[in-house]
């Protein structure tokens, strides 16, 4: 029974940070068709804003849920005012340009914080089950993965601006008609999806040492997630997040974390050479 609960907790522990990884390449690149290959850059942005706001005396939850989204959610309007509205519909040019930020932060973040692991220590202490020890952080990313989707759900579909930035991003000359500025709105949206992975990045930074490469290790599961989830935003991220976050847990288990590592990957590339549509465009469709 022990083992059963701490299995449980650590399948939705799985899934919940691979809803937080991806959410904010979800909106940039689901919404707006943006390949970001500095997604995983931005969320070690969201890590150091967590680290460097902890240093100076500011509470970690606030630093984590409150700061570092609205930092990285700058520095991506910087990004998408100077660079991407330039870009928008050239795919190669997107990556391209976005790969070369990529390395930019990860120069800057070495000069500034040097080559060296930093990090920060869990603010929720671990409990025992049984003969077994439970990682009481694990249980906060698991409440805020669930309020991030509730919450996208709820702007996307039941506020005005979700839905005019939703009909923006399928026909941008028809809400120029009505008299919307799609200028404006692909800007609040990049802004949007650069403070979501600042989130991710500040609500993982107490359970990984960061250094400036760290952004490496999240863009793989991010843009496999997102692509395997298929055409629908949230109901794609749930879906494709939940399938792949309980084959890597199952293999973990069994195995090890490498093979379980492997075996997302290979779960991946069967998905989506069965549906090359993704999950949502096999299943779900009509779906938000």
């Amino acid at each position: 029974m022990d083992l059963g609960f701490v299995i449980f907790i650590e399948m939705l522990y799985a899934v919940a940070s691979l809803v937080l990884i991806s959410a904010g390449l979800a909106v940039v690149f689901g919404m707006m068709k943006v390949i970001n290959l500095a997604h995983g850059e931005f969320m070690m942005l969201g890590g150091y804003a967590t680290i460097t706001a902890v240093g100076l005396g500011v509470n970690v939850f606030v630093a984590m849920l409150v700061i570092a989204p609205l930092i990285v959610g700058l520095i991506g309007l910087i990004v998408e005012r100077l660079v991407i509205r330039h870009l928008y519909g050239r795919l190669v040019d997107t990556m391209l340009a976005t790969w070369g930020l990529s390395l930019v932060f990860i120069g800057l973040a070495t000069m500034i914080f040097g080559n060296t692991t930093t990090g920060i220590s869990t603010p929720i202490p671990g409990f025992t089950v049984g003969n077994y020890q439970i990682n009481g952080y694990n249980f906060f990313i698991i409440v805020v993965a669930i309020v991030l989707v509730i919450a996208m759900l709820a702007v996307l579909k039941g506020t005005r601006a979700g839905l005019i930035a939703r009909g923006t991003m399928q026909r941008a000359d028809m809400a120029a008609a009505l008299g919307y500025s799609p200028d404006r709105i692909y800007m609040a949206t990049f802004f949007c999806g650069a403070a979501l992975s600042g989130l991710a990045g500040a609500v993982l930074a107490p359970l990984v040492g960061l250094v400036p490469t760290s952004g490496g290790a999240y863009i793989a599961k991010a843009f496999i997630t997102v692509i395997a989830g298929g055409p629908s935003l949230i109901a794609g991220l749930i879906s494709s997040a939940t399938s792949f976050g309980l084959v890597s847990q199952i293999f973990t288990f069994t195995i090890s974390p490498v093979i379980g590592e492997v075996a997302l990957l290979v779960a991946a590339v069967i998905l989506l050479r069965l549906m090359p549509q993704g999950i949502t465009g096999r299943f779900f469709k009509g779906k938000l």
